[in-house]
C-alpha cells in the first residue's frame, strides 16, 4: 500500500455467512451499486454469501481529490482483500467486471490462497499481448472522447452523459431502458456526492510488478457479450485461452453491461463455478 491514511471501504453483503463466499469487484466509476441488488439476492438464494463494495472514489468510499489520485491500481488490489478480512473470510470466489476484472485477475495472483475461483466479465488479460486485439469501437471513442467537455460538479450534465455512456456500452439484442437506467445513475450521483472523484480511475498507474494471467492457479470462468464496443469478444476468448482448463460464456449480442435479459445465463454460470 502507498503511504495514505487507511481508506475506509464500505461493503454490503447478502446471504448466510456460512456459505461459500462470492466477492463482487465492479469497474472504473462505478459503485457496489452496479452490481444489482436483485442479482445478488439471487446468487445468496443460490447457496452463497455474496459480498459487494464500493471501490475507493466511488459510493460511500474515501474519495480524494479528482485529478490527482495518491494511490495505485495494486491499492485498489489490497482493497479487495480488506474487503474479506472486514467480513472473516478466508477464501472467496472472486467475480470481477471491466476494471474490477483486471483487479480480480491481480487478486487471484498476489493472493492466491485467498482465491477460490475467478470469474472474469467484460474484460482483458493480464500478461497477453492484446496489441492484435480489436480495440474499442470507433462509436465508442467518439463518445468517450466527449467526457472531457463534461463539468463532473454539474448533476445535470453528468446525468446526461452517464445515460449516454450506458446506452453507447448497451446490448444490440435487448432494448435500451433510459428511464431505469437513469434512475441507478441518479441514485449512484446522490448516493456518492457526484462522481468527480472517480474519475481518478482512469489515472491509475500500476503500483506493483507485472503479472501474467497464464500463471493462475485456480478454475477461471469468463463471462463475455459478443457485442461489446469496449473490449470486443477477442479479448474475452483470448483470456479464456490464455489459461488451460478455463470456460468462456458468451453473452449473445451482450454489451459492457449486466442487461437483466442476461441476469439467468450470468448468475447460472457464477453459481455453478468453483
Amino acid at each position: 500500500m502507498t503511504a495514505l491514511s487507511r481508506p475506509e471501504i464500505v461493503s454490503e453483503s447478502f446471504g448466510d455467512p456460512a456459505d461459500p463466499a462470492i466477492l463482487l469487484i465492479m469497474g472504473a466509476m462505478a459503485s457496489m451499486l452496479w452490481w444489482p441488488e436483485a442479482v445478488c439476492r439471487q446468487l445468496a438464494a443460490r447457496g452463497r454469501f455474496v459480498i459487494r463494495y464500493d471501490n475507493r472514489d466511488t459510493g460511500l468510499s474515501t474519495k480524494y481529490t479528482p485529478g490527482a489520485p495518491p494511490y495505485t491500481f495494486e491499492d485498489m488490489v489490497d482493497d479487495a482483500i480488506r474487503v474479506l478480512d472486514d467480513h472473516d473470510i478466508r477464501k472467496a470466489h472472486v467475480v470481477g467486471m471491466s476494471m474490477g476484472g483486471m483487479i480480480a485477475q491481480i487478486v487471484a495472483l498476489k493472493y492466491p490462497t485467498r482465491v477460490g475461483a475467478l470469474t472474469v466479465i467484460s474484460s482483458s488479460p493480464l500478461g497477453v499481448d492484446t496489441s492484435g486485439l480489436p480495440g474499442a469501437s470507433q462509436a465508442y471513442k467518439e463518445h468517450s472522447a466527449e467526457g472531457a467537455d463534461v463539468d463532473w460538479s454539474d448533476r445535470g450534465q453528468v446525468l446526461d452523459f452517464m445515460v449516454k455512456d450506458a446506452r453507447a456500452i448497451a446490448s444490440t439484442l435487448h432494448p435500451f431502458d433510459s428511464e431505469r437506467t437513469r434512475a441507478v445513475i441518479e441514485k449512484d450521483y446522490d448516493r456518492s456526492g457526484g462522481l468527480a472523484s472517480a474519475s481518478n480511475h482512469f489515472l491509475l498507474k500500476g503500483g506493483g510488478p507485472e503479472r501474467w494471467i497464464k500463471d493462475l492457479t485456480v478454475p477461471l470462468l469468463v463471462i463475455h457479450g459478443t457485442a461489446d464496443p469496449l473490449f470486443p469478444i477477442e479479448h474475452g476468448e483470448a483470456l479464456a485461452k490464455a489459461v488451460p482448463g478455463a470456460r468462456l460464456v458468451r453473452i449473445e449480442g451482450g454489451g459492457h453491461e449486466l442487461h437483466r435479459n442476461d441476469w439467468p445465463q450470468i448468475i447460472e454460470a457464477i453459481a455453478t463455478h468453483s
